[in-house]
C-alpha cells in the first residue's frame, strides 16, 4: 500500500500547481501590455517587409511569405487604437495559429515590441473588466497578476475575428 507522508503530500501539491500554472508571451501594442496563451504562439520573427494588399482593411498591414506561405499580418495597433503600429527596431510578428471551419490557419500579429513569457497560475488570473481597458472587453481572457501589475490576456480566437479569417481565406486563395 502506498502511504504519502506530510512531506510527500506537499510535494504532490507542488506538482498540481506548477501543472496549472499557464505560460503566456507578453508584449507591447500602444503602450500597453498585453499577452496570448504560449500555446496559442507557433513563433516569433523579426519585422521584415510586408506585402500591401489593394482592397484590404487597415487592421490587415499586409502579407508575408513565411517558408512559401502566404501568411496575413494584423496590425495589432490598428486593430485596438484605431493608430498604425510605426516599426521599429523591436517591432515584432507574433506567428499564431487560429482555427476556423475545422481548418487551421497561419496568422502574423504585429506588435511594437515582444517582452518576455510570464508565468501566471488560474488564481493569478482576474476576470476581464466591463470597462477601462483599451480594447473590446470581450477580446479579454482575463487580468493576469504579475507582481505589481496586470497584465491583458488576450483571447486570440476574439481578436482574430471570423472576418478577418474570411478575408485570410480570399487573400490565400487568389495566391
Amino acid at each position: 500500500m502506498y502511504h504519502l507522508t506530510k512531506g510527500g503530500a506537499a510535494q504532490a501539491a507542488a506538482a498540481t500547481a506548477i501543472a496549472e500554472i499557464q505560460q503566456y508571451l507578453s508584449f507591447v501594442v500602444g503602450g500597453e501590455i498585453y499577452a496570448l496563451g504560449i500555446l496559442d504562439v507557433k513563433e516569433i520573427i523579426e519585422y521584415a517587409s510586408v506585402t500591401r494588399v489593394p482592397m484590404m482593411p487597415a487592421t490587415i498591414r499586409g502579407i508575408i511569405n513565411l517558408r512559401g506561405k502566404v501568411v496575413p499580418v494584423i496590425d495589432l495597433g490598428v486593430r485596438f487604437t484605431g493608430t498604425p503600429t510605426e516599426p521599429s527596431r523591436r517591432t515584432c510578428i507574433v506567428i499564431v495559429e487560429v482555427e476556423s471551419d475545422d481548418a487551421r490557419h497561419d496568422m502574423g500579429v504585429m506588435v511594437e515590441a515582444v517582452n518576455e513569457v510570464l508565468d501566471i497560475s488560474p488564481e493569478n488570473v482576474e476576470p476581464a473588466p466591463a470597462f477601462g481597458a483599451a480594447v473590446r472587453a470581450d477580446f479579454i481572457r482575463g487580468m493576469g497578476r504579475v507582481d505589481d501589475r496586470f497584465v491583458i490576456l488576450l483571447e486570440v480566437k476574439r481578436v482574430l475575428s471570423m472576418e478577418e479569417l474570411a478575408q485570410v481565406k480570399t487573400l490565400a486563395a487568389s495566391h
